[in-house]
C-alpha cells in the first residue's frame, strides 16, 4: 500500500475540526486525522507493506522548466523566490510532527530530492512484484492502474472509509480510457489545479473520443496534419497550435518510474520502531487515542 502522504494529510486537515488541539493548544487535526486514516486503511485492507510517500520536492524544477505554469498558483505569495508551497498556517507546523510520528512508528516514509511523492509512488508501483494499492486524492495517479499487474488506486470519497476502487473497468466506464492511456487523456484535457492548460476546446469527452479513434497522442497529432483524417478543421487548428505544449506536457504529467530510491524497509510494522520517542511524541501532542488505535491495529495485523 502506497500512501500519497500530502494528499491524505491535507484531506485530514480539512476533514477534522481545528479545535482538535495538543495539550498546549496547538492544532493537531491533520496529525490525528492521518493516524486515523492509516488505522482504517490497515484494518480494512490488510496490507503486508506500507509506504508513506513524501513530497521531497512538491514542484520539481525539471517540470517547471518544461511548463512554467506548472503549479504556479500554489506558490506562496509571500515567498515566491523560494517557491514554497502555499500551505494553511495551521497545517505547516503539523507536517514535521507527522513525519516524526511515522518514523517512530516504523512506517516507511520515502521522499527523494527533485521528485514529488507521485514519482516515488510511480517507481514503487512499477517495480512491485505483488499487487499494489495507491491511496491518493490525485487523479493523475490513475495512469498507474494496471489490472494485469494488480495495481489499483483507492481514491477517497469521504475520508478513507469510503474509497472509490479505481481499476481498468472504472476508468473505461468513467473516462473512456485505460490506465495506459490516461496520460495522453490528461494532457489533452488539461488540469487547472496543476497549471496544465490542455488543448483549447478539448475536454474530457473529446479527449477520450480522439484516443478511442486514433490510439495515442502521437497518432492524434499525426492525424491533425494528415489530409485524409476525419478531424474537423477546428480540431486540426487547435491541435496544431498546441504542438509546443504537446511536445512537453506528457513528460510533466507522466510520473517518473526510475526515481533513485534510498534503502528502506516497507514491511508493515507490528510494534513501534522507537517506542520511547513515540511515547514522548504522544504525550507532547496529545495523541494518546489515535496512537493506541493504530498500535492495536498494527499488532492485530501481525497476529
Amino acid at each position: 500500500m502506497l500512501l500519497d502522504s500530502a494528499s491524505l494529510y491535507f484531506r485530514a486537515f480539512y476533514g477534522v475540526p481545528d479545535s482538535v488541539r495538543s495539550p498546549d493548544g496547538q492544532p493537531v487535526n491533520a496529525v490525528r486525522g492521518l493516524l486515523e486514516f492509516i488505522t482504517r486503511l490497515v484494518h480494512d485492507h490488510s496490507p503486508t507493506h506500507l509506504v508513506a510517500c513524501w513530497d521531497a520536492d512538491w514542484r520539481p524544477q525539471w517540470r517547471v522548466d518544461l511548463i512554467p505554469s506548472y503549479k504556479t498558483h500554489r506558490v506562496a505569495a509571500d515567498a515566491p523566490a523560494e517557491g514554497a508551497e502555499e500551505v494553511p498556517d495551521q497545517l505547516s507546523p503539523q507536517v514535521p510532527v507527522i513525519a516524526a510520528v511515522l518514523d517512530a512508528l516504523g512506517i516507511a516514509r520515502v521522499g527523494v530530492p527533485g521528485y514529488e511523492a507521485d514519482d516515488v509512488i510511480g517507481t514503487l508501483a512499477t517495480a512491485a512484484t505483488t499487487p499494489a494499492d495507491v491511496v491518493t486524492g490525485d487523479r493523475d495517479l490513475f495512469q498507474l492502474v494496471d489490472d494485469a499487474r494488480g495495481v489499483r488506486v483507492l481514491y477517497p470519497i469521504k475520508g478513507v472509509g469510503s474509497l472509490q476502487l479505481t481499476d481498468e473497468a472504472f476508468l473505461v466506464e468513467k473516462y473512456g480510457v485505460t490506465g495506459a492511456q490516461y496520460v495522453d487523456f490528461a494532457v489533452l484535457r488539461g488540469d487547472p489545479s496543476d497549471g496544465l492548460p490542455g488543448v483549447v476546446g478539448i475536454g474530457e469527452k473529446t479527449a477520450a473520443k480522439l484516443i478511442a479513434q486514433y490510439g495515442t497522442l502521437a497518432d492524434i497529432q499525426a492525424a491533425a496534419i494528415a489530409p485524409d483524417t476525419k478531424l474537423s478543421p477546428a480540431q486540426r487548428k487547435r491541435l496544431t497550435e498546441a504542438t509546443a505544449y504537446l511536445a512537453v506536457a506528457p513528460k510533466v504529467v507522466a510520473v517518473a518510474t526510475d526515481v533513485p530510491l534510498p534503502t528502506f524497509d516497507p514491511t508493515l510494522p507490528h510494534e513501534p520502531l522507537d517506542p520511547i520517542t513515540l511515547e514522548d511524541l504522544t504525550e507532547r501532542w496529545g495523541l494518546g487515542t489515535p496512537i493506541k488505535r493504530l498500535l492495536d491495529t498494527l499488532a492485530e495485523a501481525g497476529a
